[in-house]
């Protein structure tokens, strides 16, 4: 794009929030989000709002404001981001992962689809509501959270533990990770986020003795570890279809024009192509080692080893997951729960989903719409403590050859410019008229 043509406003505020580096490390360890909530408040005050802001811990700022609907007697909507992301090496992109570029008709930067293109659909979405002297039908408390990126505990949860009158009246919320577009055998479909997966991260413990490095020793911790995390990293967890599953691997069955009885949920799944990135991990639990730590020295063994863990279980099976993850690894070593969250799935039906759906319809005519579980998480998990019930729904139009799966927590994250377009229009007429 040549630099003497304006951005649409929703590239633009997803450009400079991308240049905020927001980077989350976990477990405590990040670059803060102060300046991204500060920066959006600024745009909420804008358009006449009230946006107020906590801090969790200094420089950890979520940003929360509510928009007056025409009709009181509805219960309100939660509408929320988050202005986190995962660490980016710049060494390994194309392009600097902070900068906001522009090439190729796309948006390109850490969070360019994980989610600053969402935080900055929602604002233009209000800014064509409210600009034209319009009404959401609904209360809309409009939130973007800081933490997401490490299970919320200084963002969503912070917020929903301490200050829950902010989603008074709420029963139903909007975020990521759905409402995009995915090519089945030549055809557009999307895919609605009706539900998650359950999130548990643990910690694996080893402990042996300490000795010098040219010594015989059988007790070495580092080794009982590797033991254990070969185990759980290979574990092929069985197949088991929820609600939601079902329905989609049914829908997938019929576009794709393949018989369910003759192939496995596995195969009809990744016969969908790139959408399988996502759909695949949903049909069953999956637990990848992340992290090792141990030793200090080439010549020293070390008396303790340890590892994370990502473990993410199907809706209610946390913890029949943790008490095969205790007998996988043994008795020797020891199993710390460090983040645990819920599981959440919500039926493909309702006011909300036939609006959402109506909507996409209406942007995109013809194209079906279809209920996928995500593998990962969202803050709608922090949200379901309060009884309100999350979807996923960032909407965006798609090129089939974009792996859009691969760009979360990927290398050379971007997204369509056309397609943030897109989003704020149907993200607008949802707001609007639901």
């Amino acid at each position: 794009m040549s630099p003497d043509i304006p951005l649409e406003d929703t590239a633009r505020i997803a450009q400079q929030l991308i240049r905020f580096d927001t980077s989350n490390f976990g477990e405590g360890r990040s670059n803060g989000e102060t300046e991204a909530a500060e920066y959006l408040g600024s745009l909420l005050e804008g358009l006449g709002l009230a946006p107020q802001y906590f801090d969790s811990d200094p420089g950890r700022t979520s940003v929360v404001a509510r928009v007056e609907g025409s009709d009181s007697s509805k219960p309100a909507l939660v509408v929320h981001g988050h202005t986190d992301v995962v660490p980016a090496d710049a060494a390994n992109w194309s392009v600097d992962p902070f900068g906001g570029v522009i090439k190729d008709g796309m948006l390109w930067g850490r969070g360019a689809v994980d989610m600053k293109n969402m935080d900055a659909m929602m604002i233009t979405a209000l800014q064509d509501i409210l600009g034209a002297g319009k009404q959401p039908s609904r209360d809309l408390v409009i939130a973007f959270f800081a933490d997401e990126e490490a299970g919320g505990v200084r963002g969503a949860h912070h917020l929903v533990d301490n200050h829950p009158e902010l989603f008074a009246g709420a029963t139903e919320a909007i975020s990521e990770v759905g409402g995009y577009s995915v090519t089945l055998g030549g055809e557009r479909a999307y895919l609605l986020q009706t539900g998650e997966k359950a999130l548990v991260w643990i910690k694996l413990v080893a402990r042996g003795t300490a000795a010098h490095g040219s010594r015989i020793i059988h007790d070495n911790a580092i080794t009982k570890l590797a033991e254990a995390v070969a185990k759980v990293g290979r574990r092929e967890w069985p197949l088991r279809l929820t609600d939601t599953t079902e329905q989609l691997v049914a829908e997938l069955a019929r576009i794709l024009e393949v018989d369910p009885q003759r192939m496995t949920p596995d195969e009809i799944v990744l016969a969908t192509g790139n959408a399988a990135g996502f759909i695949q991990a949903t049909l069953r639990t999956t637990s990848n080692p992340t992290l090792l730590k141990a030793g200090y020295k080439h010549n020293v063994i070390p008396d303790m080893a340890e590892a994370l863990i990502d473990i993410r279980p199907l809706p209610g099976e946390e913890d029949a997951v943790l008490a095969e993850i205790q007998q996988i690894v043994g008795p020797d070593i020891e199993v710390v729960v460090m983040t645990r969250d819920v599981g959440l799935e919500n039926p493909f039906s309702g006011g909300l989903v036939d609006a959402m759906v109506g909507a996409l319809k209406t942007a995109d005519p013809g194209a079906p719409v279809l209920p996928y579980l995500l593998s990962g998480g969202t803050d709608n998990k922090s949200l379901s403590k309060l009884g309100i019930a999350g979807y996923g729904f960032a909407p965006l139009k798609l090129p089939a050859e974009l792996d859009f799966p691969g760009m979360f927590h990927g290398v050379d994250e971007r997204v369509p410019l056309d397609a943030l377009v897109f989003g704020r229009q149907v993200l607008g007429d949802l707001l609007l008229n639901y």
